[in-house]
């Protein structure tokens, strides 16, 4: 007697092309309201210090992961490129920079920490199809990283916005700290002589800005060794 065995089908990653699956990939604002997303204790607090920490510039996303008392453990900053919004990528890059700065809590019964998304973007606060595939994006990293989903935060240039909450302030401002720095920096004829005293210097690309228990380190440039990423995660 002989037996066949058929081997289970290979799952294929969704389309990224199909129009209509993309759509599927984001939450409106009605279903993200009814998803039970914990509220901040502080918004505006929590916007002006992520600003302050990684000076975001459009598109930029910035995910940070709170502990029970809504202060920042980890948090990353990246740049995404103009594409059409697809949750699915998105996802991916979250999970991706989650991974880099801080362990998972899959172990755990029930999530303890709670991970935020800030997105600085062009246009009207209000809810967009972007919006809604960062949506879609976060609640899936949270799922596969052991976090709670928390809040989204669009960054407009006029003004900050938390979807599904209708909470809101003005967009954060320079810090004493940049304000003293500008004022530092020399005018005029002192100004032109600096610049032509100092050799331009090579710009080093930039793809996150990771935060280790409220402290900053290095900005990663997308390499270096395995260790490196181990010594910016959160204990």
């Amino acid at each position: 007697m002989t037996f066949d065995f058929v081997p289970p089908p290979r799952l294929a990653p969704p389309s990224l092309t199909d129009p209509a699956a993309r759509l599927g990939r984001m939450l409106e604002p009605a279903e993200w309201a009814s998803a039970g997303i914990p509220l901040l204790r502080n918004p505006r607090e929590v916007v002006a210090g992520l600003h302050e920490r990684h000076r975001p510039g459009t598109s930029t996303a910035i995910v940070a992961v709170l502990d029970p008392q809504d202060r920042v453990t980890a948090s990353a900053s990246f740049t995404e490129p103009a594409a059409a919004p697809d949750g699915w990528e998105f996802r991916n890059a979250l999970l991706a920079h989650l991974r880099r700065v801080i362990p998972h809590d899959l172990r755990l019964r029930a999530p303890v920490r709670t991970a935020v998304l800030l997105y600085c973007r062009d246009g009207d606060p209000r809810w967009t199809e972007t919006d809604g595939a960062w949506m879609w994006g976060l609640r899936d990293a949270c799922t596969l990283h052991g976090l709670r989903c928390g809040a989204y935060i669009a960054l407009t240039p006029e003004r900050w916005q938390v979807l599904g909450e209708g909470r809101g302030g003005r967009r954060p401002g320079p810090s004493a700290k940049d304000k003293r720095r500008t004022d530092a920096r020399p005018t005029g004829a002192g100004f032109a002589a600096a610049r032509r005293g100092t050799a331009p210097r090579p710009d080093t690309p930039r793809t996150a800005t990771v935060v280790a228990q409220g402290r900053p380190a290095p900005r990663s440039t997308g390499g270096g060794a395995p260790e490196a990423h181990r010594h910016t995660a959160a204990r």
